[in-house]
């Protein structure tokens, strides 16, 4: 199986402007997730999707590998399924956010190995664990729910399920995704469905149309960067790791 690792990096954000170009221990941050990314074992390329120059040259210039996308899509998969339908030579794509400077290489393997036991397999993404109610609370943080296989049973920014009695653990899902290629193109293509539109979580469009996702677990830290809080955070942890 060939995997390929696609990094969607837009330069507009509301609330952190040039967002993927911000300053991460001397290195832009798409730099930095690119970093991580070429660490994956199971992965054999990496490349940013971005719909501007900036980011484009300064990728290059640290030594990675960018393309241009177009800049009307709706949706990052819409800009991720433009790039796999040029790249044909893969049987699976990794879709890893250009804001998660942390993410471990680990867990873009973990991602891959489903698709090698299971053949069937069209999707895939990751959750963790929540302990803080304040956490569960907070609709920035989607939760996920699932069946005794792992597979998916619903997304929500609600949390889930409901504590009427005790016993059910809360987790948060990660945004790294996993598609088989021609999965990801035909999703693409889905019309969006009345739950993606109300919950604003694309993911829903696969269940609501009958298709299994894998959800793995990981108790690896995720810090996406949003604001100039996360940020600071993010430089902190590189600054105690010593990587400059």
């Amino acid at each position: 199986m060939k995997v390929l690792c696609i990094i969607p990096a837009r330069y507009a954000s509301t609330r952190l402007p040039g967002k993927p170009l911000r300053d991460i221990a001397g290195k832009p941050m798409i730099v930095r997730v690119y970093e991580r990314a070429v660490r994956a074992r199971l992965v054999q390329d990496v490349v940013v999707a971005t719909d501007d120059e900036r980011i484009l040259a300064a990728v290059e210039k640290h030594g990675g590998r960018a393309v241009m996308t177009r800049a009307d899509h709706a949706t990052g998969t819409d800009r991720l399924a433009e790039v796999a339908e040029k790249m044909t030579d893969y049987d699976l794509i990794i879709n890893v956010q250009g804001d998660e400077p942390l993410i471990d290489p680990a867990v873009i393997d973990a991602l891959v190995e489903p698709f090698l036991a299971d053949g069937s397999l069209p999707m895939a993404t990751a959750k963790t664990l929540l302990t803080d109610e304040e956490e569960m609370a907070n609709p920035n943080n989607v939760k996920v729910i699932t069946d005794q296989r792992g597979n998916a049973l619903y997304f929500s920014r609600a949390r889930i399920p409901y504590a009427r009695n005790p016993g059910a653990q809360v987790y948060k899902h990660i945004g790294i995704y996993a598609y088989r290629r021609d999965f990801l193109l035909a999703y693409a293509r889905m019309a969006q469905t009345s739950l993606e539109l109300s919950e604003s979580l694309e993911q829903l469009r696969a269940l609501e149309n009958g298709h299994t996702i894998r959800v793995i677990e990981t108790d690896a830290v995720f810090i996406g960067v949003d604001t100039e809080e996360d940020l600071a955070a993010v430089n902190e942890v590189y600054q105690k790791q010593g990587i400059y």
